[in-house]
This record gives C-alpha cells, sequence and structure tokens, in this order.
C-alpha cells in the first residue's frame, strides 16, 4: 500500500533531509540552468506548500518519494 503523508506532519529536519535526498537523486533533471541545492530546495518545498506536489510512502519497501499531486491516479470507487 502506498499513503499519502502529509508534509506538515513531519519533522522539519525529516523533512530538510527528505526534500534534500530527493533532490540530489541521480537523473533528477532541472533544465538547462544551473541551480543551486538551497534553490532546488526551496522549490520543492514551494510545491508542497501549495499542494502541487505530495509526499508517497511505501509500506511495501518502506520508501518515500515526491510526486507531482496531478500525476497520481486515484482508484475506487467514486
Amino acid at each position: 500500500m502506498v499513503l499519502i503523508v502529509p508534509h506538515r506532519e513531519i519533522a522539519p529536519d525529516t523533512l530538510d533531509n527528505l526534500i534534500s535526498e530527493f533532490v540530489t537523486r541521480d537523473g533528477t533533471d532541472y533544465g538547462e540552468v544551473e541551480t543551486s541545492l538551497a534553490e532546488r530546495i526551496a522549490q520543492v518545498r514551494r510545491l508542497l506548500d501549495r499542494g502541487e506536489a505530495v509526499i508517497l510512502f511505501s509500506e511495501s519497501t518502506g520508501e518515500c518519494n515526491i510526486v507531482a499531486k496531478d500525476s497520481l491516479r486515484v482508484t475506487g470507487d467514486a
């Protein structure tokens, strides 16, 4: 099962570490212009604050990921 974790419920240091790990992953592309680590972290934090991105936690793997909210597929009965 994959859960959406409200970022405001994560301890600030833990959230900073999670975002930092996310923005430094191999294959993360921020375009043609070089962006500092601090700015990339700030960009992701703004996306989370605006609700445009969410943190997902996989119970089966114990891993977290940050994804665009509009990329989520909702399943189940409406």
